[in-house]
């Protein structure tokens, strides 16, 4: 295996993740086996308790590995599932070693930083490749250059490169380019000072990309490749574009790809861009557009539904349109039962409403309120894990259990149509202990998700789960009797009767759909999501009803 390590300089959040994807499609583009790995030098096990305001999105991977939100990019990039242990975190690494120490592995050794610790994150690297079967092995390290947290990390890359070789590492790092509006001038001095601490912990990047607000003159990036000591034509620039698809051509463009297919000895290949080009064209020029509304709680940080935003991006792509997201904060949703004028207000202009997943009672009447405007109006409606189980308290109240509720919500509710999943009473700790991973979805015949999914007369399709409740199955009989539709069962399942409700559908609606699992972890820009794609088009068929009403009445 060769391996590529992309580090980050100046501050955070320059986009690590996107440009270790961009790479990645770019060596996928030319049929390489690649995987990608992050490196969180934080303490937790793994990102799954953490605060979305803090850290954005938990992504779930097949595996079940809750996981910092860039191994989404990675999967949506690269157009594959990442496997288990391609998220290193500071916890697993000291808690592994800890444990081969009480085991007696290192009897008569002292445990130290190095080599103990260093060999460890060497080992999690290079199994996350062998796992993924890879020809190359993309590793992001988290955090910037100068962290004490990110020591042992930088360390243990720097190793790499003498047990496997110049020719089969390559060290990228990313740094900031700022641009002074007062003195009209690119300012490298940040750069220079970034590679000088990245060069006295003993790396010396083979290539720097630099993030800035535009292309860089020649000169700027000849100045920098001077004073960092590489390569002129090895300077490259990360600059701002309307959506992340456009980074890999950007790069692609000023020869990333062929740079590092010279570094690591690679057979030169023309790369097939063709999905990349196809999206950024629908982005720029769509033939049509469409408003989507989600009514959420994390709505000030966007970072929350990264993967949910990219779904209906790739949803747009398939249907040749461009999603334009209005934000409704669900906690400020009020009004009068039924859905009140501020809710009428709020979703009027609104093509389709999503109500995304979540936990905790913040906002949850606003998310009701939401779904009952949605139903009542016949606007296109998706509800992700918590919006599906929204979406079946709101029906049930409507249609004679009043104060119906989640047990999560209000343990004495009278009618609790979401309850606590059996097998979650006995679990002890939060951490990697809800429904997580790939699970099977049993669909129905001749409902509208099995047309979706491709399985008109009914079949099993895999999707993410990430979640504690469940539809109660004492409620499902009265629910359907109602009028109802459960499309989708999770089989197999003893002491469920029908099996654990997956997805819920209303018949005499133009779209009214809603999702136990997260099918926005699957969704990619070559492969988007099923019920994504489905929505959308509900949503384009409402608009362009709107348009023809509104110009008739003209």
């Amino acid at each position: 295996m060769k391996y590529i390590f992309v580090t980050g300089g100046v501050v955070s959040s320059l986009g690590k993740g996107v440009a270790t994807a961009s790479l990645g499609a770019l060596l996928r583009a030319r049929g390489y086996k690649v995987t990608a790995v992050k490196i969180d030098p934080y303490i937790n096990i793994d990102a799954g308790t953490m605060r979305p305001y803090e850290h954005g999105e938990v992504f779930v991977t097949a595996s079940g590995a809750e996981t910092d939100l860039d191994i989404g990019n990675y999967e949506r990039f690269l157009d594959l599932d990442v496997p288990e242990g391609s998220n290193i975190t500071t916890g697993q690494v000291y808690l592994d070693v800890i444990k081969k120490e009480r085991a007696g592995d290192y009897l008569s050794q002292t445990v130290q930083v190095i080599p103990h610790i260093t060999d460890e994150i060497k080992r999690r690297i290079r199994v996350a490749g062998e796992n993924a079967g890879a020809e190359i092995v993309i590793v992001e390290v988290g955090g910037t250059v100068g962290d004490i947290e990110s020591l042992p990390f930088l360390e243990a890359i720097r190793q790499l490169r003498f047990e496997e070789g110049l020719h089969n590492t390559l060290y990228l790092h990313l740094t900031l380019v700022p641009y002074l509006g007062t003195s009209h001038e690119f300012k490298t001095k940040p750069t220079q000072h970034s590679v000088a601490t990245l060069r006295s912990v003993g790396i010396s990047p083979d290539i720097v990309m630099v993030r800035s607000k535009e292309k860089l003159p020649e000169e700027i990036t000849r100045k920098i490749a001077l004073f960092t000591s590489v390569m002129p034509g090895n300077v490259f620039t990360s600059y701002d574009v309307s959506h992340v698809y456009e980074v890999p051509l950007a790069l692609e463009d000023q020869g990333l790809g062929k740079t590092v297919e010279t570094h690591l000895q690679l057979e030169p290949v023309l790369p097939n861009l063709g999905v990349w080009q196809n999206a950024v064209r629908v982005m720029r020029q769509p033939r049509r557009e469409v408003t989507i509304a989600i009514a959420g709680k994390y709505t000030a940080m966007p970072d929350a539904y990264l993967s949910l935003l990219e779904a209906l991006t790739h949803a747009g792509v398939a249907n040749d349109a461009r999603v334009h997201i209005k934000w409704v904060n669900a906690e400020e949703l009020t009004g009068e039962e039924p859905a009140g004028a501020d809710v009428a207000g709020r979703f009027s202009d609104a093509d389709g409403i999503l109500v995304p997943g979540g936990f905790g009672i913040r906002g949850i009447e606003g998310k009701i309120r939401a779904a009952r405007y949605a139903r009542e109006q016949r606007v296109p409606y998706l509800g992700i894990c918590l919006g599906m189980q929204i979406a079946v308290i709101e029906y049930a109240r409507a249609h004679g259990l009043a104060g119906a509720n989640s047990a999560e919500f209000d343990p004495y509710t009278p009618h609790k149509v979401i309850d606590l999943m059996p097998e979650q009473l006995d679990v002890d700790g939060l951490g990697g202990t809800m429904r997580l991973g790939d699970w099977p979805m049993e669909l129905r015949g001749d409902t509208l998700l099995a047309e979706l999914y491709g399985v008109p007369g009914g079949g099993r399709v895999m999707e993410r789960h990430r979640h504690r409740y469940e539809v109660n199955p004492e409620h499902v009989s009265a629910l359907t009797r109602a009028g109802l539709i459960v499309s989708g069962v999770t089989p197999g399942m003893a002491g469920r009767g029908a099996g654990l409700v997956e997805s819920i559908e209303l018949s005499d609606h133009p779209f009214f759909v809603g999702l136990q699992s997260h099918p926005e972890f699957k969704s990619r820009p070559m492969r988007p999501s099923p019920p994504f794609a489905g929505f959308i088009a509900a949503a384009l068929e409402r608009a362009n009803q709107g348009r023809t009403l509104s110009a008739s009445s003209t």
